[in-house]
């Protein structure tokens, strides 16, 4: 399994950009895709969730609206659309794998295979 992302990308704050996450190694649509970002000197923060077999996405509330996720099946890649960019955007922004695991009659929700990250800057 293989989650490769694209490289560093440095914006004004107020501009878009769009990170990408190619995935190799099992079935496309059998896993949801996870955003998650760690800026510096901050813990990890979700950002937002798809599940590539139907399209549907759920967001964090603090990105919702800005923040779109979308996929291509295609081509077994995932992205991750951020507009209005903030300075505190500033970030390394990393694609997980996760599904649910049915144990002791409950489901629990986990990340297995992470992406290599990719460092978005918002800078003037």
């Amino acid at each position: 399994v293989q989650l490769v992302q694209s490289g560093a990308e440095l914006r004004n704050p107020g501009a878009s950009v769009k990170v990408s996450c190619k995935t190799s190694g099992y079935t496309f649509t059998s896993y949801y895709i996870d955003w998650v970002r760690q800026a510096p000197g901050q813990g990890p923060e979700w950002m937002g969730r798809i599940d590539p077999e139907d399209g549907g996405t759920k967001y964090a509330d603090s990105v919702k609206g800005r923040f779109t996720i979308s996929r291509d099946n295609a081509k077994n890649t995932l992205y991750l659309q951020m507009n209005s960019l903030k300075s505190e955007d500033t970030a390394v922004y990393y694609c997980a794998r996760g599904g649910f695991i049915y144990y002791a009659d409950s489901n629990y929700y986990g990340m297995d295979y992470w992406g290599n990250g990719t460092l978005v800057t918002v800078a003037s």
